[in-house]
């Protein structure tokens, strides 16, 4: 029995928010250990995760010779250093799960706005995810003053940019695949100085240097190709709230590992992004894009 692609896309959709769920945790646990800056973090992910996915692809690199293609990755390539570097210092200044929470709840809202959907159902759904969101955030911990305003500004910022990598993905250039696993690599090089300036030297420890390897393969090198082979047959918003798969795992793990706490009303905000999802995902005909 063969799955059809608009399925398949909502599978690798959905594979991909669970893997993200698992980088701000993993990145926040990289910075204490090997005392790294935020900057840092986002740009050792993405070297790393960009390198394995390049080596992946190594053979159809001769896709980037067009100028459409090499266009995209300079913009693929700067988004991603962004997106990554304001989620890190995100991390740094808010709890992992609040961070994360106020990241991808924006994501799906700066989508539905740019792309001027107006289908009610999609819009109930993003509205359901976006209170369960709200929900969630208040039964977890965060710190107290300009360190709340700070983290807050660093994950809108965040989530813009990753809402305007989502819908410059949506139209495809010829190897599309290519052009976002060399992207990682280059966000990854355009983050080198700024994370130079701080420093990026670890100590070579088994637990520090598999944290690295974790950070770059899992919630990077799998999860962006998930995602991007997700929106070949997927409408931007399908893959927007997609996202909100990532901070339900990102708030268990932080709960479960991190010594983070989630109320009552916690618990009925992740209800609803579960039935949001539910929502959009069941509804006939609305994951082709």
């Amino acid at each position: 029995m063969s799955v059809r692609p608009a399925r398949l896309s909502v599978a690798l959709l959905v594979l991909a928010g669970v893997l993200w769920g698992t980088g701000g945790l993993a990145g926040a646990m990289l910075q204490s250990a090997a005392g790294l800056s935020p900057v840092a973090v986002a740009a050792y992910r993405l070297l790393v995760g960009g390198l394995l996915a390049t080596v992946v692809v190594a053979g159809q690199l001769r896709y980037l010779r067009g100028r459409a293609a090499l266009s995209r990755l300079l913009v693929a390539g700067g988004l991603l250093a962004q997106f990554q570097a304001a989620y890190q210092v995100a991390v740094a200044q808010i709890a992992v799960s609040l961070a994360t929470l106020i990241t991808i709840g924006c994501v799906p809202v700066f989508v539905v706005v740019i792309s001027g959907v107006r289908e009610r159902r999609v819009l109930l759904a993003v509205g359901t995810a976006v209170l369960g969101l709200a929900l969630l955030s208040g039964g977890a911990a965060g710190a107290d003053g300009w360190q709340v305003v700070s983290g807050v500004v660093m994950s809108l910022v965040a989530g813009a940019g990753f809402a305007a990598l989502t819908l410059v993905s949506a139209r495809p250039v010829p190897g599309q695949h290519v052009v976002t696993s060399a992207g990682l690599l280059l966000g990854g090089l355009f983050l080198l100085p700024l994370a130079g300036f701080d420093g990026m030297s670890v100590p070579l420890a088994g637990d520090v240097l598999a944290l690295i390897g974790f950070l770059g393969l899992v919630p990077t090198a799998l999860a962006y190709g998930s995602y991007f082979l997700g929106l070949r047959h997927a409408h931007p918003t399908a893959a927007a709230l997609a996202t909100m798969l990532e901070p339900l795992t990102a708030t268990v793990l932080a709960v479960a590992l991190h010594g983070e706490r989630l109320t009552a009303a916690g618990v009925v905000g992740a209800l609803l992004i579960a039935g949001a999802l539910a929502l959009y995902y069941l509804a006939p005909g609305t994951q082709e894009g």
